[in-house]
């Protein structure tokens, strides 16, 4: 099956690409620097013939409000217009969970105004909502600092790990559509504050972690449960604690 991911050079894009291509599928890379830009449309009708299924897990490179609107919707706009006239039968985009309960954010609402163009589409789709990642709690941390200490709500999330996004992705892929949303998610659920808190300690990162809960996520308040799955998400195997003794929980060595 010719397989397109788009965002194929990026965290999960590159590892669902070599998922795919172990499976015998023809999984292709499609990003800016494989020739291919969603939002102008360059590469688009080359690298989509003959394709059956095209995996959307890109982002924004700008997340500030406009930018990050524009893009999702400009991109997604292309894509569902190249894959009508390319005969794709199956639009695979990857999203959150609690998107739709996270309007006061700029970024969710546009991944809501992304979601929202699939569901009017005419081609047979998957959205997938998944929880946070394993190697994005240090990034978490760092976009909440207010005074030199990082501010979380202490409520509940069950992230996942990256791997773990993947390969579920990539057997969503090759399902038939549900014309519907599949929700993923970790093995596990913590609280935001304390996972972040042991993530930090992890790294040797000394910034003290308060536990606030007028802290926002990307802009919007959360309730309790808001980055919780329902109780049919399917659920990754890789707990924190064995993450963290894998390669992906290091930090980078300077080049």
């Amino acid at each position: 099956m010719k397989i397109i991911v788009i965002g194929g050079t990026g965290l999960i894009g590159s590892k669902l690409v070599n998922m795919l291509r172990e499976h015998g599928h023809e999984a292709v890379a499609a990003a800016p620097n494989t020739g291919v830009n969603t939002l102008t449309g360059e590469g688009l009708a080359e690298v989509l013939k003959g394709a059956a299924v095209v995996v959307d897990v890109s982002n924004s490179p700008s997340w500030e409000d406009a930018a990050v609107l524009n893009f999702f919707e400009t991109s997604t706009r292309n894509l569902l217009s190249y894959e009508a006239t390319a005969g794709v039968g199956h639009h695979v985009a990857l999203s959150v969970v609690g998107t739709q309960r996270l309007s006061e954010s700029g970024y969710f609402r546009a991944k809501i105004a992304q979601e929202n163009l699939i569901k009017e589409s005419s081609i047979p789709y998957t959205i997938i909502h998944a929880t946070q990642f394993f190697e994005f709690l240090k990034g978490l941390a760092d976009i909440s600092v207010v005074d030199g200490k990082v501010h979380l709500p202490h409520v509940l999330f069950q992230p996942m790990a990256a791997d773990d996004v993947a390969s579920a992705v990539g057997r969503i892929a090759v399902d038939p559509p549900v014309n519907g949303i599949i929700e993923i998610g970790g093995p596990e659920q913590f609280r935001v504050d304390e996972l972040v808190r042991q993530r930090l300690a992890s790294l040797k990162d000394p910034r003290e972690v308060i536990a606030d809960p007028n802290a926002p996520y990307s802009g919007a308040k959360l309730s309790e449960k808001t980055l919780v799955p329902g109780n049919n998400a399917r659920l990754g195997e890789t707990r924190f604690e064995t993450w963290l003794t894998q390669p992906a929980a290091q930090i980078p060595k300077a080049a």
